[in-house]
């Protein structure tokens, strides 16, 4: 055991539940500030919507959940298992499907709080409105939080902690499409954050913008009660639903305007009268409450500079984010992620200089901008996840497994793209796991 420090968490989420375990373990004083009255963060589904479906006003009460009431994971039970800690068919289980539904896997998240004693950490019902450093040389930081219902009931507190991981998550912040004639288009506009189920859409002619996987479970779900679905695809490259198949539905390249009659034109010639549009185009990184003077940014979804994703380096170890990359198996990404985090601080793990750390960020910066991927992309992982889960496996001396290289978020797509749009139904990766295990 090294050394101890009293640490501050935010969010009690997958990223803040595997962290304060990963801390604790370390010996270190933590405490986990969590808005909600549960653990789960994205996976506690809320029936409610905000006031402002588009998510466009900052003043709306923020609702943190985007799960719609139908959703089930698009990740196998095999790639949201911790190391030691797996996401088992539980005898007489409610849901023993190999892609459960989010009720499934928020039981599977209590349970992990509840085995590893991570509830007595947990302040519910606190959501943090400032973090910020205090004294560079004690790296004393003042966590802000407040308590209440609402706006006349709201107390404050100031706490003063030695260290913060940030673990409030990216599924918050509605990323909204930009086309002619949006701001003045007259008919509903939702972002898929505020859809939960189909009602209300019965004999609607809906557009849908994304072709990710929210936007082809909702078409699925839509469509047989709409009176038309189209959905709008910015990039064709790869498609899991063939809007070909459903009578009443197509597909279209994104929207070239939407017109103050209700009309919405594409760039194939289409133009529909339309009445619903939902946005299922993503979120943004949001952090309204760190005041980092500068050091740490947010800039079209790139969150700089940030050394391996995880630590700024001019507040590291200090500070630090578990929980930024996508397109990767995240769970695993993020339990090492916190495990790296847990070590830096209890001085078993060295990190570079900062000095050196900046000039890592610089490299992958200049890396991407040579080969033209687009500064939003900074932390996907796409074709990248081997190498970085392999180097943070090595930084906690973890010898990650073959299936590790094998069980990866390409592998899971080229699967999805095999067996279709009912993939979660007609995959048996019990058999694939099992013919990847063999060949060891």
């Amino acid at each position: 055991m090294g050394e101890s420090y009293k640490v501050a968490v935010v969010g009690a989420g997958i990223a803040g539940l595997l962290t304060a375990r990963e801390l604790q373990r370390q010996g270190h004083q933590v405490i986990v500030f969590e808005k909600a009255s549960k653990v789960g963060g994205t996976w506690v589904y809320n029936p409610r919507v905000e006031t402002d479906p588009l998510g466009l006003d900052p003043n709306r009460e923020i609702v943190h959940s985007s799960l719609y009431k139908s959703l089930r994971a698009n990740l196998p039970r095999q790639a949201m298992s911790f190391l030691d800690y797996p996401f088992l068919k539980k005898q007489g289980g409610d849901d023993p499907r190999t892609f459960p539904g989010h009720e499934e896997v928020l039981r599977f998240l209590q349970d992990f709080a509840r085995d590893f004693g991570l509830m007595e950490l947990i302040r519910f019902g606190h959501e943090v409105t400032r973090v910020e450093l205090v004294d560079e040389l004690t790296h004393e930081w003042v966590v802000e939080s407040r308590t209440g219902e609402n706006e006349s009931s709201w107390e404050s507190k100031e706490e003063v902690f030695e260290a913060v991981v940030i673990c409030n998550g990216n599924n918050t912040e509605p990323n909204i499409a930009e086309f002619p004639g949006r701001d003045t288009w007259p008919g509903l506009q939702m972002h898929s954050h505020n859809y939960r189920s189909p009602e209300g859409l019965e004999n609607k002619i809906v557009v849908l913008i994304g072709n990710g996987p929210t936007a082809v479970d909702l078409l699925k779900e839509i469509s047989p009660l709409a009176k038309q679905v189209h959905l709008a695809v910015r990039t064709p490259t790869f498609q899991m639903l063939n809007a070909g198949n459903y009578d009443n539905a197509w597909q279209h390249p994104m929207i070239e305007c939407a017109h103050k009659d209700g009309t919405v034109v594409f760039p194939d010639g289409a133009i529909v009268d339309t009445d619903v549009i939902i946005h299922c185009t993503g979120y943004k990184y949001h952090y309204p409450f760190l005041k980092s003077n500068g050091a740490v940014t947010v800039d079209d979804n790139r969150v700089g500079p940030m050394y391996k994703h995880v630590f700024p380096p001019s507040l590291a170890p200090w500070l630090s984010f578990v929980g930024l990359n996508n397109r990767s198996v995240v769970f695993r990404v993020m339990e090492l992620q916190a495990r790296w985090v847990a070590n830096v601080l209890s001085g078993t793990v060295e990190l570079p200089s900062q000095e050196a750390m900046a000039s890592s960020v610089e490299e992958l910066y200049s890396e991407m901008e040579k080969s033209g991927f687009p500064k939003n992309r900074t932390h996907s992982l796409m074709g990248a996840e081997v190498e970085y889960v392999s180097w943070l496996a090595a930084q906690s001396n973890i010898n990650p497994p073959k299936r590790w290289k094998e069980l990866t978020v390409v592998s899971i797509v080229q699967g999805i793209a095999h067996y279709g749009e009912n993939f979660r139904d007609t995959w048996d990766i019990d058999k694939w796991m099992q013919e990847i295990d063999s060949s060891d």
